[in-house]
């Protein structure tokens, strides 16, 4: 995964952005459809939309914190890697505090 420094095209992040919309917008379409595929085409045009758009990570995280139940399982089935870090640094206080309870 690159860096979240890298510099990528504009063209490119437009190209992206404008691909996950589509697939937002075309995930009620095949919603009554056998099968999941409207889930995927709309986790899929989430995951584009994040990753190239500041102002939809901002709503995201603002989200998030109203509604964090949410939010975790959504990052969680992304696996975003926020989500897992976060998930590893709870993991491991919660060790530390049941091995300090222990002692």
């Amino acid at each position: 995964m690159p860096s979240v420094n890298a510099v990528r095209s504009p063209i490119l992040r437009i190209g992206q952005l404008v691909l996950g919309v589509l697939l937002i917008l075309g995930a009620p379409v095949l919603a009554p459809l056998p099968g999941p595929a409207g889930i995927f085409l709309f986790a899929g045009g989430m995951v584009l939309i994040l990753r190239n758009s500041r102002w939809a990570r901002l709503k995201w995280a603002r989200l998030k914190r109203r509604w964090p139940r949410a939010g975790h399982f959504v990052d969680r089935m992304m696996r975003r890697q926020s989500a897992m870090r976060r998930h590893a640094r709870a993991k491991a206080s919660k060790s530390a505090m049941a091995k300090a309870g222990a002692n």
